[in-house]
Formats: structure tokens, sequence, C-alpha cells
């Protein structure tokens, strides 16, 4: 990936591979004009689609369908002493009811994503399945 900053706190990522680029902004609460995501907002999605993808193969090799399950993820910032992400609140609406033995493997497959694993223990991820009535 290659990071150019183009002034006004916004910065335009390349992705290597495809030549996709994303656009970064500073938060409205940290001087910016919220007018794309924010570094810490990239933060939380990695986390949030590293979760779906690492239950996507965990169904793939069940033979479950997951398509239609949506993560919601809630990013709060604290000031301790310096301003960074406190919390990652994810909820998880699974697109089908689930079994115990299933939702155990789901759970851990949410668990050990590798964005799960590398997030600092000072950031608290508290996670909530939601199942269809």
């Amino acid at each position: 990936m290659t990071i150019t900053y183009e002034g006004d706190l916004h910065c335009a990522i390349k992705h290597g591979p495809s030549g996709v680029v994303l656009a970064t902004d500073a938060p409205l609460d940290n001087q910016g004009r919220g007018e794309s995501f924010s570094p810490t907002d990239l933060l939380a999605a990695s986390l949030a689609a590293c979760m779906a993808t690492t239950m996507g193969i965990a169904a793939a090799k069940n033979s479950w369908e997951l398509k239609g399950t949506r993560i919601v993820i809630k990013k709060e910032m604290i000031a301790d002493p310096l301003r960074r992400v406190g919390r990652l609140v994810v909820d998880i609406f699974l697109n089908v009811a689930y079994d115990d033995k299933e939702m155990k493997v789901l759970t851990n497959a949410v668990t050990t994503c590798p964005v799960k694993l590398s997030i600092s223990d000072h950031i608290l991820v508290p996670v909530t399945f939601h199942q269809p009535a």
C-alpha cells in the first residue's frame, strides 16, 4: 500500500495489487471535516471485515450459508491520557439461527481473526451475536 498525504488532513491509500484507492479524513471531533473514513474508522472496519471473513471461512467449511449476516461496529474514543480508541463494540446479526455447536465455531472464528488478535488489550472489544427469532 502507498499512502499519500493530500493536505487538509486528507490521505489517499492505494492498494498495490488492485490499484483501488481509499480516501481518509480526520473526524469532525479531531479537526477534520469527516468527509471520509478516519484512520480509526478503518481500524474498526478492518476488525469487522476480518470477523466476517473468518466466519465466512468457517461457514464454507461447514456448508453453512452466511450471506446476509451483518456486523455493526461502534468505535468509542477516549483520552487516557492521549486520544485513542477505547472500545470497539461489535454486534453481529446472523442471517439464520445456529445451534450451540455452530455458535461455538462462529464465536471461535470471530475471537481468533487476525485483526482481533492484533488489537491491543487496552482496547475493549465486546461482541454480541443476534440470531433471528
